[in-house]
């Protein structure tokens, strides 16, 4: 039996009496009605459920967040390398454009 206040015997003659329903198909749907209710062992299983999924959920973004981190730290130290020698080069052919120049000139 549900632990849910739910008055059969009123639904029941409400539906037998207002919407002329017999009172079978009246009793079978009040009984339909009140086995879907949910009972508070029922809801303290869900808030459970989902308190497990928000503690799972959590550590599963925490996990990605640490994971994003070394990728963007990685890419920071890429861009940096990448710069470093493009910054070499880049003097390298300007010290070689002077020194060609200077030949030129002299």
């Amino acid at each position: 039996m549900t632990a849910v206040a739910f008055d059969t015997l009123r639904f029941v003659r409400t539906l037998r009496d207002k919407a002329r329903m017999s009172p079978e198909q009246a009793e079978g749907l009040a009984e339909a009605i009140q086995a879907d209710f949910a009972t508070k062992p029922d809801i303290k299983d869900l808030k459970s459920d989902i308190e497990t999924l928000k503690i799972t959920t959590r550590s599963d973004l925490r996990e990605a967040e640490l994971r994003l981190e070394a990728k963007i730290a990685a890419t920071k130290s890429d861009i940096v390398k990448w710069m470093t020698g493009s910054t070499g080069s880049q003097a390298v052919v300007l010290v070689g454009a002077i020194v060609a120049l200077s030949r030129i000139t002299h």
